[in-house]
């Protein structure tokens, strides 16, 4: 799963669960009555029920028979292939993603899916380019005619793609404090769409140091962090955000030699991102946010302000007990930071399954199979995140093959989707859903898995859960759909925490599907929270829950049959925050 879909900044968060399902058989028909007895030997008469009303009302439940082959130890078996130090972490771009590509292209061939890929040297792959780029030398900020240099003056929250690969003229915009929580918002009245904001560190406070804000969940610091302060910028529609510390420029600039280090990573773009999309939760989110600590100078040059001005503007903040339009007028400022750039290739993998009589109608199921890679000489396994995901999508294809070579195939076809470049900022579904190669239109759903193999710190290991996000976001036919599954067959907790409005993690946003909710198709996100593995080098298959995967990928299953069988597609009638 990503991190606030920050190219390379991404890094964030997953959950497990599940249980075993039995096969159901059919039941032999016809009973006997003997006929009255008679002196003589008596013929008994057998009297048989009709083959055909038998078999009806001895039906058999396929999504359960299908669903029962999705099995522990196969999970095991392929998981221990993907998640080994053979694949090297499976990082976008690197020898070890595309030989876990050429390992997944085997499986869906093995398993009987088609390729949907035209023109391609593999109609498994869908092949495409993303931009590496590092910061080069040479980066400066201009205001009032004094220039600021980079890496003394300010510098990236980590390595990211800069919006200011030429010099660019930017009108700044100050936003206090840069937080937004129950009635208290730094936006209110503010458009800020496509500019650079600059925002205060910390928390706004009353006269006795106490917040003004209640503590978001078990995170009473939630908004002193800057990355967070950027993911609501970037719902706004922000294309960077400067955060003002109050050190001294001095003690900044040696902190700043300290971080230089940390800015040699790559940043990922897409160079040729799909068209803007209008949101149905934040409008126009941009494909990347430029995120930056600046000095104290910086910062009140960038404001607008002097010390005295700015201390005047907190404190008058912390009386009124909410927040206040800023009284500062943000000079204007000249931008430029420049990049080192290469272009490498990268693919999604796919398979597809044709339907019977609604063929022309298609259901996504979606994980996405690459993670960090090899960092000082330790690889990143990725075993949770997302290699459970990518075998559970697996196991899913494998059994709806299986139903379609034994006459009981699905009606809709379904294309199994395996992305890319989701750790880098979810570019694989971005360039997915902007080059399709089914139409969105006819796109019923997404089901999406990310991290389905692990307990969180929330739930005992006793507890059989799964976390869903997004369900009832776009259909209320899809939510239904999904709490009947798990109520007729996996009975697994379901835990929709992450689902709710202003839900302090935004795990809507961060991963796969949300590319497909942008462009209104309703989806479901599966996961199961964050673990102490969460992107760390120790999420090792060892770590596994096998068991509870196979429960949540039955899951995914039995809601995948009702949606590919039904008579109707669902209906997009809901538009949730």
């Amino acid at each position: 799963m990503t991190f606030f879909n920050f190219p390379r900044l991404s890094y964030f968060r997953s959950f497990e669960l599940m249980n075993k399902l039995i096969m159901q058989g059919l039941l032999a028909l016809a009973c006997g009555l003997p006929a009255a007895a008679q002196q003589a030997p008596a013929k008994i008469k057998v009297k048989t029920k009709n083959a055909a009303a038998s078999a009806t009302s001895a039906a058999v439940d396929w999504s359960r028979t299908y669903a029962a082959t999705i099995v522990p130890a196969e999970l095991r078996q392929r998981l221990t292939v993907v998640a080994s130090d053979a694949f090297q972490g499976r990082e976008v771009g690197q020898p070890g993603q595309k030989l876990a590509a050429d390992y997944l292209v085997k499986q869906l061939t093995e398993i009987g899916l088609q390729g949907p890929v035209t023109g391609g040297d593999t109609p498994y792959l869908q092949h495409f380019q993303l931009t590496r780029g590092n910061y080069a030398e040479g980066g400066y900020l201009k205001v009032n005619d004094q220039r600021f240099e980079w890496l003394s003056d300010f510098f990236s929250y980590g390595p990211m793609a800069s919006p200011f690969l030429k010099e660019t003229v930017s009108k700044p915009v100050f936003v206090g404090f840069g937080v937004e929580q129950g009635t208290y918002s730094d936006y209110n009245g503010l458009d800020v769409k496509g500019r650079d904001v600059v925002a205060l560190m910390g928390e706004p406070q009353d006269d006795r140091g106490h917040k003004l804000l209640k503590p978001m969940g078990r995170k009473p610091d939630y908004w002193d962090s800057g990355l967070r302060k950027a993911a609501l910028a970037k719902a706004h529609g922000a294309r960077s955000i400067f955060l003002v510390t109050f050190a001294p420029t001095a003690a900044f600039r040696k902190e700043a030699e300290q971080f230089a280090s940390t800015l040699h990573d790559p940043a990922f773009s897409l160079p040729e991102p799909g068209p803007e999309i209008i949101d149905t939760v934040a409008e126009n989110i941009p494909p990347g946010i430029g995120v930056y600590l600046t000095s104290q100078d910086l910062g009140l040059a960038l404001a607008g302000t002097t010390m005295n001005g700015l201390l005047d503007y907190v404190r008058a903040v912390g009386a009124a007990g909410r927040a206040l339009p800023s009284p500062f007028q943000s000079p204007t400022a000249t931008v430029f930071l420049p990049q080192k750039e290469e272009q490498l290739t990268t693919e999604n993998v796919m398979g597809y399954l044709e339907g019977s009589d609604k063929k022309d109608e298609v259901l996504v199921i979606s994980a996405h199979y690459d993670h960090l890679g090899v960092k000082h000489d330790t690889i990143y396994n990725g075993a949770d995140d997302d290699g459970s995901g990518t075998v559970a999508v697996l196991q899913i294809a494998q059994a709806f093959a299986k139903a379609k070579k034994e006459g009981h195939g699905p009606r809709r076809s379904i294309l199994f989707v395996l992305m890319t470049a989701e750790e880098e900022g979810l570019f694989g579904s971005e360039y997915y859903t902007a080059h399709p190669v089914l139409p969105l239109a006819s796109t019923i759903a997404d089901l999406n898995i990310d991290m389905v193999g692990r307990t969180d710190r929330k739930h005992s290991p006793k507890k059989h859960f799964v976390c869903l996000v997004g369900s009832d976001k776009l259909s209320s036919e899809l939510h239904t759909i999904s709490e009947a599954a798990n109520r007729d067959y996996t009975k697994l907790e379901l835990d929709y925490r992450f689902n709710v409005p202003g839900e302090p993690e935004h795990i809507y946003y961060r991963s796969d599907h949300y590319n497909f909710a942008r462009r209104k198709i309703p989806v479901i996100f599966y996961t199961t929270g964050e673990h102490v593995d969460y992107h760390k080098a120790t999420d090792d298959v060892e770590k596994i829950e096998f068991d509870k995967l196979a429960e949540r990928a039955q899951l995914v299953f039995h809601t995948a049959w009702t949606l590919a069988n039904r008579e109707q597609r669902i209906v997009v009638d809901s538009n949730k925050p």
